[in-house]
This record gives structure tokens, sequence and C-alpha cells, in this order.
């Protein structure tokens, strides 16, 4: 192989190890207030509207309500951990060792979605396990849920490496969160299905790409959603091309790295 390519490699390798030790040197607040978050969401919902509301036939509200949490932790976490990792470093300045070495634009883009991946899978995971105390959850096609928390994890990965180079203080990043993935999140059927609503809104909730990644990872566990899962692949599988592709070509142009 090609020494600098090896160099590359090493590089990018070593840029995800940091941006892996980052979160989880902290993981009390990265990792476990992220889980306790959604187990609170399920103590109250699911106590407030389990004799209530009937989304899937056999299904439980407190079952159903489990995945979504799992899926909305993991693009929620996802996202903070590239965008949270890439506006702190142009804040406090030390972004300057990354500009002054090798590193291609994929190798910056590999390292921070990968470690962005990373935290939002393991936090994922972290829900799933303590979640599953409160109600029973089967699995029926476990490689559909692998596969949209994979991607999902990816795509908000790659769209918080977009609001890190967008922004330029942390005012700018909070307003990206809130006021985009905040609404999108809540919105996307996690604490619902959106057969229940008017047919606005049903309309209004099937251009949200947050929605597909929650009913597909959903139907990995029920074998029944709101959507066809080759739908809701197509949907999400497409977004985070796209989005991967817009953080690419910012990170090749350098946009607000060296200003």
């Amino acid at each position: 192989m090609n020494p600098t390519r090896m160099g590359r490699l090493s590089g990018a390798s070593t840029l995800f190890h940091k941006e892996v030790l980052r979160f989880w040197k902290v993981s009390f607040q990265t990792v476990a207030a992220p889980v306790l978050t959604a187990v609170l969401y399920l103590l109250i919902f699911g106590h407030v509207l389990e004799d209530h509301v009937r989304v899937y036939d056999g299904v439980g509200y407190t079952s159903f309500l489990i995945p979504g949490l799992v899926m909305m932790s993991v693009l929620q976490n996802a996202f903070a951990n590239s965008s949270s990792s890439l506006i702190q470093s142009k804040i406090t300045g030390n972004l300057v060792f990354l500009l002054v070495s090798p590193l291609s634009h994929w190798a910056w883009f590999a390292a921070y979605v990968g470690a962005a991946m990373v935290r939002g899978l393991f936090v994922g995971a972290g829900v799933m396990l303590v979640t599953l105390w409160f109600a029973p959850l089967r699995l029926e096609a476990p490689l559909w849920a692998l596969a949209f928390a994979v991607l999902g994890a990816g795509m908000l990965g790659s769209l918080g490496l977009i609001a890190g180079l967008w922004a330029e203080k942390f005012d700018q990043l909070a307003a990206f969160q809130n006021f985009i993935i905040m609404p999108m999140t809540f919105l996307s059927g996690v604490f619902y299905s959106v057969h229940s609503l008017p047919s606005f809104w049903q309309g209004a909730s099937h251009l949200n790409p947050f929605f597909y990644m929650i009913d597909g990872f959903r139907f990995g566990f029920f074998g029944v959603g709101d959507v066809n899962p080759w739908q809701s692949f197509a949907v999400v599988g497409g977004s985070f091309l796209i989005v991967s592709i817009i953080a690419l070509r910012l990170l090749e142009r350098g946009y607000k790295l060296r200003s």
C-alpha cells in the first residue's frame, strides 16, 4: 500500500479514536443522561396511555413506544456528537491542528460521522436494554431494525457535521437543533402512529424523513408499520446519500473552517 495512503488511513483512525474518547470520557453525561431521559418518557407516556391507546393488534402501547424511543435516542445523540465536537473545536481554536494535517475531506467525514454513529448506536442499545424491563418486545425482522439504526445514525451524524460547519457559535447550533432536529424527531411518530392523525398531518408526516427511520426501525420489531419497509429504506437511504454528499462537499471546500 502507498505510504501516503497508509498515513491518511492512520490519521483518520486516530481522529475517529479521539472522537470516540471525547464522548466516552464523559459518558455519564453523553450516554447515561440520554438513557435516563428515554426511561422518563417511557414511564410518563406508557403509564398514562397504556390502557387508552392501541396501535397494532397484539402490541401494547408501551411496547410500541420502546422502538420509537430507542431510535429517537440514536438520532439525537448521533447529531449531537458530530455537531458539538466540530463547533467546540472551532470556538476553542484547536481545529487548526487538524487543518495543518494531511487528512482528506473523506477522512474527516469518516472519523466524525463514524464516531457519531458509535455514540448514537451505543445510547440506543442502552435505552433498549433498560426499557426492556417495562414491556415485552419481540424482534420479527432484526436486519431491518439494524439497517435503519445504522442509516439513521449515519444520516444524523452527517447532518450534525453540516450544522457544526455552518454554526459559528453555540447559539446557532442550539437553534439548528431546537427548530429543525427536535421538531422533526418528535413529529416522526415516536409517540403515535401517523394513521391516528388527520389526513393533512398524515401527508405532512410523509414528507419527514425521520418518520421513515422510526417506522422502518419499528417494523424490525413488530413486522408491521405505517408504510412498506422498502419505501422507508429508499427514502432513508436517499436522504443519507444526499446529506453525506453535501457534508463532503462542504468539507472539501473548507466551508467556515479557515475563517
